[in-house]
């Protein structure tokens, strides 16, 4: 079973490695138009603290929480809105996000045992909730490094983003309108540091090899398939490519393949 502690950690480490990035920027780039559309820096920026903001609400006030669905203008929009929402010139907004962060990490390590927190769609515990933070952190930490054509140096913290990917299988199927799977699918991937990180029976007939890091943009929708080398066998496994969602709501748009050249360094 992961610690909670650990997990807390990761978060923290995952979030100064995205902070370490941004903060030296001028203001002028925080402008700058990242490969999410209509997102730039800024935006991404803000997502992260309005997403921390709400599960702060979803750890203490259920009921603030619950408020803050339903007083959505556009329940489709809600992700954009709470972006824009949290949008503030770049010195406010880093303050805004180091203190949410902070205050949500306080708020998480004193969740009991047990207790399932109210999120999108579903209930999470502490540790899940830990988990999809820094899987949203290293996703838009990669949005922000392909716009400045940053090398980030791939961490074990990967795992959790790859559990986090073969845990929501059925939610990527469902999402997109498709029933979920019945038969399992066996993973196998390469860490970064050359050990196998390993999910499924041994002996399922679908499997799902590659790169761990190829895998986490996959059901993060931050590449298209076709940009990653993993290796589908079985029908289970080869369908799962094109619908791997691990982010609640709605199918995400995805990206599509890049141009031949136009790799982007992240």
């Amino acid at each position: 079973m992961v610690d909670l502690t650990d997990l807390l950690t990761d978060l923290a480490d995952e979030s100064a490695q995205l902070d370490a990035l941004v903060a030296p920027l001028p203001a002028a780039d925080w402008s700058r138009s990242t490969p999410a559309p209509g997102w730039s820096i800024g935006h991404q920026i803000a997502h992260l603290a309005w997403t921390d903001h709400v599960a702060l609400l979803a750890a203490t006030d259920a009921a603030a929480f619950f408020a803050t669905v339903s007083a959505a203008p556009d329940p489709a929009r809600l992700v954009d809105h709470g972006a824009e929402q949290f949008l503030a010139p770049p010195a406010e907004l880093l303050a805004r996000w180091r203190a949410g962060r902070t205050a949500l990490a306080d708020a998480l390590a004193a969740v009991p045992v047990g207790e399932k927190l109210p999120w999108y769609g579903t209930r999470m515990s502490a540790t899940s909730m830990v988990t999809a933070r820094i899987m949203e952190t290293w996703a838009h930490g990669e949005d922000v490094a392909d716009t400045l054509g940053v090398a980030r140096t791939a961490t074990d913290r990967l795992r959790h983003v790859a559990h986090l990917g073969v845990r929501t299988l059925g939610h990527g199927f469902a999402a997109h309108g498709r029933p979920a799977p019945t038969a399992p699918v066996r993973v196998e991937l390469t860490g970064p540091d050359g050990d196998t990180w390993s999910w499924g029976p041994a002996d399922a007939a679908d499997r799902l090899t590659g790169p761990a890091r190829d895998f986490c943009l996959l059901v993060t929708q931050r590449r298209h398939r076709a940009d990653l080398a993993l290796l589908a066998t079985g029908p289970v496994a080869d369908e799962w490519l094109d619908v791997a969602q691990a982010f609640a709501g709605p199918p995400g748009a995805g990206r599509g393949p890049r141009a031949a050249g136009s790799e982007v360094l992240a």
